[in-house]
């Protein structure tokens, strides 16, 4: 690349810059000027080549930053995994690194070259969110969720606040006068529209109290057989309190036995809610499979509704071609305490839980990261999220992957309800608002009303193609433009 290794390094310091736009930080401020360089840097770039090779530096920088969670899983048996953590870490943000090397490579080739990289990264961001099972997580448009402009969302989730975020900065570029104005209030109406959206008024509530438990069961004692006893007794002595709610949540896999192998338990914990109903996540077994589940335990002592996760995480949750893969190396997926691996569910449901509880669309950790995930179901009343983010560690995963369940409630326009193992356990409305939390990583529950919910939002009811038009019809004025100053 042009500058060897200097021009690397730069391109490496605007990509670190950028990744302070992420939670928990969510300095956009920072994250802007850092992408304007990049941008800067890799239009300039002197061939086609070193434009990629800027792109991939920066993109790489920016990723190993913003995904430094992801060494957190290896920890957790360090003397097994550990020594695969730097690898995994690197491997992942050159991976997607390559997205924005092509982006830079497509923009190199036009005249207007900051204006073709701020669409070809907006399309490489989107692509990314779908290629391969999807990644979307640390997309450029996550730096504004902390501000007014998420709830533009609304109309483009994260692949329009990217597009916005990308155009702000190409604008940027030149420092002409006339550009740095237009990139200036493109950004200032956004904020302003986005705060006349936080505004309006809410929706009524519709009168249900949840019971949000957090049992704050450490990672490397979860699956021990004693501590296990210990988490359990400590959700039911939450879930017993009196007066009862109307629903009582626990996290992701908080039941570390089997129902298959210990039917007594639905009872025994039926009587510890009294009057309320229990949805927590669970392993269940059937035909010889094993899947990620949420139950729906009822005042009776029967499950009236369930669901599998569908959408797993690669080497997390299965390994691909994991028969061989275990025969031949001795690998199998983490978090799947049972068998090598879970089996992935039929896909997106709405759960019906009566006509208090109303409709819910049920999401299992990692499942939140995909506003995709959200759509292909009848319309619900409210999400819930159950997670374990004790695998993610304290300082950024927990808070990255909080952030993207609140847009994810911006998108749809509905209350989200996320009860997390060690946290972020909270309830949001359908503007993506904090109604009600619980300090991270403490042993603890919460009672807290459900909002209402919002009428279905222009993304909710088309997804992500309102974006793909405005990208192709910015490449259409673009390619104009290009064969004008040509003629």
């Amino acid at each position: 690349m042009q500058g060897g290794w200097r021009g690397a390094g730069l391109a490496a310091g605007s990509g670190l810059l950028m990744a302070f736009g992420q939670a928990p930080v969510g300095a956009w401020y920072l994250a802007v000027p850092g992408l304007a360089a990049l941008i800067w840097l890799t239009t300039n770039a002197k061939t086609g080549r070193a434009a990629g090779w800027t792109g991939l530096f920066g993109a790489a920088a920016y990723f190993a930053a913003s995904l430094s969670w992801l060494v957190e899983p290896f920890l957790i048996e360090i003397k097994v995994y550990g020594w695969m953590a730097p690898f995994a870490l690197l491997g992942m943000a050159f991976g997607l690194a390559l997205f924005w090397a092509l982006a830079a490579l497509v923009a190199w080739r036009g005249r207007q070259r900051a204006l073709w990289f701020a669409v070809s990264l907006a399309a490489a961001e989107l692509l990314r969110g779908y290629l391969f099972t999807g990644f979307p997580w640390a997309s450029i448009g996550h730096i504004w969720i902390d501000t007014p402009i998420a709830q533009l969302a609304a109309f483009g989730g994260a692949p329009g606040l990217t597009l916005l975020t990308t155009l702000a900065a190409a604008l940027a570029v030149g420092c002409r006068p006339t550009a740095m104005t237009a990139a200036a209030l493109l950004l200032a109406g956004s904020w302003g529209a986005g705060l006349l959206m936080l505004a309006q008024p809410g929706p009524a509530a519709p009168g249900v109290t949840l019971r949000l438990i957090q049992p704050n069961a450490e990672q490397s004692l979860k699956w021990d057989a004693a501590q296990a006893d210990v988490f359990f007794r400590r959700q039911l002595a939450y879930t017993a309190v009196k007066p009862a709610p109307d629903l009582v949540i626990w996290p992701e896999t908080a039941l570390a036995y089997s129902l298959e192998r210990d039917p007594q338990l639905v009872g025994i914990i039926a009587a510890a809610a009294g009057t309320a109903a229990v949805a927590l996540g669970l392993q269940r077994q059937e035909a010889g499979l094993y899947f990620n589940s949420l139950a729906v335990i009822t005042a009776d002592g029967g499950i009236t509704a369930r669901y599998d996760k569908h959408h797993l995480v690669p080497f997390g949750e299965y390994v691909p071609f994991g028969d061989l893969a275990f025969r031949w190396f001795g690998l199998k997926a983490f978090a799947a305490q049972a068998g090598f691996g879970y089996a992935p569910g039929p896909g997106p449901v709405t759960l019906d839980l009566g006509p208090k509880l109303g409709r819910v669309l049920p999401l299992i950790c990692y499942e939140a990261v995909f506003p995709q995930d959200l759509r292909g179901t009848a319309r619900a009343d409210w999400i819930l999220q159950i997670t374990n983010d004790a695998w993610f560690g304290k300082l950024t995963g927990p808070f990255q992957h909080a952030a993207q369940a609140r847009l994810r409630a911006i998108e749809q326009g509905l209350p989200l309800v996320r009860v997390a193992n060690t946290g972020v356990t909270a309830v949001y409305d359908g503007r993506g608002r904090a109604t009600a939390t619980l300090p991270f990583g403490v042993a603890a529950y919460l009672d807290a009303p459900l909002p209402g919910a919002l009428p279905p939002t222009l993304y909710a009811r088309y997804g992500d193609v309102p974006v793909l038009v405005l990208l192709a019809g910015l490449c259409v004025v673009l390619l104009a433009r290009g064969k004008r100053a040509a003629a």
